[in-house]
């Protein structure tokens, strides 16, 4: 039995309109991007910035920082020009992918670019001290008071 082409083009059409409209889950690269940006780790990253990082060490070891703690160039500390104190963030070294997680304590000088400045056991934790700055991407944990 031949099909009348009107019932051929009706059933090719039931026939599309049945598999368009199937529940298929949807990806998305841009989707999946944009969330790993904001949740890394079951952690809210709440501000990225990226720029140059520098390191603070001996000359500053157990002077008064702004916070009025004393520094400690063997404590995962780091200034920043604006953060508040007690902010928590990761710091990724983009040259080598290292990471460490340090607190705010400290203030620095406003430097074009430079976003950072570590206490010697986090630069060396995320092998920078050979280069005495390095370009990092700073991820915001938790902000301080």
């Amino acid at each position: 039995m031949k099909m009348k082409p009107k019932y051929y083009l009706i059933s090719n059409l039931v026939v599309a309109l049945f598999f368009g409209c199937s529940s298929t889950t949807r990806y998305s690269r841009i989707n999946d991007y944009s969330e790993k940006d904001t949740r890394i780790n079951n952690i809210n990253v709440l501000e990225v910035k990226t720029g140059t990082a520098s390191f603070y060490a001996e000359e500053f070891d157990g002077k008064k920082t702004a916070s009025d703690e004393i520094y400690d160039m063997n404590d995962l500390t780091a200034a920043h020009p604006s953060y508040p104190f007690n902010t928590l963030v990761k710091v990724i070294n983009l040259s080598n992918g290292k990471s460490i997680e340090v607190r705010i304590n400290d203030r620095m000088p406003q430097f074009k670019e430079r976003i950072i400045d570590l206490s010697l056991e986090a630069a060396k934790k995320i092998d920078m001290i050979n280069a005495g700055i390095q370009e990092v991407k700073v991820e915001v944990l938790k902000w301080g008071e």
